[in-house]
């Protein structure tokens, strides 16, 4: 199942050149690991004993990375903008499950459950950096690393993006043709949804890398662009019942795993859209979309007038006339713009995937 990421705050916080993720640096180069609670209140009062209190002191990153040279835990405000206590022995309860070995990371891991707290353990022997946050847990990597794993999925995401504007060119020429079945839409909106989710994920990485991820979330919205309104237009059109159970048909979607998204069936029962080889009509509010200007009360007069697409690509002008709000110039617009649709159908053929 699709999930909000809870972590990007904290993934945000540790970003590049951020004042923690310089104070990590330190540490690492130091080579004297730590264990940071970002977050101080009762609750971490509770589980704390021994060291000092700072009474506030700011947080700097070399302040930190020296703090970080005694054994014990380093105590921080959420923002990682105030240093409250050092030096601290923390004693989580020990009934809490952990599949961690080392000293740090068991206590870690059992802080961020009990408390909820997000916590960092600079590993002094394995180079790492591991973060807490619940009962979740990511490895911090490097900014290197990052762009090139997010140059990767760029590349995947451009190639799904080429894909899904020609899944809906072909839609349209199965609409023209009217040889529509529920299964070109079922594998329209699939492919609609793994976009998302791949974008989602660049998303992640985008804030992990912080001002270095700029040009990735600038190209990022360039490819998402359009994506989550077609599959709304496409949604309209089909649904068995109008309006739709999903005003956002992909947000329906996500809450499918990954494995039943590349499952038609189960993708075809969540949407309502009936047996795979039905055939359908698109009431057309997708093509109707297209016509500059035209608007929303029109279309759906259009719509309810009509009722399909076939309809309204055979109406004469007088018949579109004849609907509220359009008008003979919008009549003869709207009869300009289904021709210039129906001749470009013509002498094309319907190719399997």
């Amino acid at each position: 199942m699709a999930q909000k990421d809870h972590t990007l705050d904290i993934r945000r916080a540790l970003a590049p050149g951020t004042p923690l993720r310089n104070a990590i640096e330190l540490i690492l180069r130091q080579e004297t690991g730590a264990l940071i609670v970002l977050g101080y209140g009762r609750d971490i009062e509770a589980i704390c004993t021994g060291g000092f209190h700072l009474d506030g002191a700011d947080f700097g990153p070399a302040r930190l990375a020296e703090l970080a040279k005694m054994d014990g835990a380093v105590i921080t405000d959420e923002a990682a903008e105030v240093i409250y206590r050092a030096n601290v022995h923390l004693i989580p309860d020990p009934s809490i499950a952990t599949n961690e070995t080392g000293t740090r990371h068991r206590t870690a891991e059992r802080v961020a459950v009990q408390t909820g707290r997000p916590v960092v353990v600079v590993s002094q022997g394995r180079q790492t950096v591991t973060v807490f946050v619940g009962s979740r847990q990511f490895e911090l990597r490097s900014p290197t690393a990052l762009l090139a794993q997010a140059n990767q999925n760029l590349l995947t995401l451009e190639r799904f993006r080429r894909r899904l504007t020609d899944d809906e060119d072909r839609l349209t020429q199965l609409e023209v043709a009217d040889i529509v079945v529920n299964r070109d839409i079922v594998q329209f909106l699939q492919r609609a949804a793994l976009i998302r989710r791949i974008g989602s994920d660049l998303e992640n990485y985008a804030v992990e890398l912080g001002g270095e991820g700029e040009l990735i979330r600038l190209q990022l919205l360039d490819l998402l662009a359009g994506v989550g309104e077609a599959a709304v237009l496409v949604y309209a059109d089909y649904a068995r019942r109008f309006p739709p159970k999903a005003a956002q048909p992909l947000d329906l979607i996500d809450t499918l795993s990954t494995e039943h998204l590349s499952d038609e069936a189960k993708v075809a029962a969540l949407l309502d859209l009936g047996p795979q080889e039905n055939p359908v009509r698109a009431r057309g509010y997708r093509m109707l979309d297209r016509i500059p200007r035209l608007p929303d009360a029109v279309k759906v007069s259009l719509v309810g007038h009509f009722g399909n697409l076939q309809e309204l690509l055979t109406a004469s002008v007088g018949d579109l006339d004849q609907v509220e709000g359009v008008g003979r110039a919008r009549a003869r617009q709207l009869r300009r713009f289904f021709d210039r649709l129906v001749d470009s159908s013509r002498g094309w053929e319907v190719e399997d995937d």
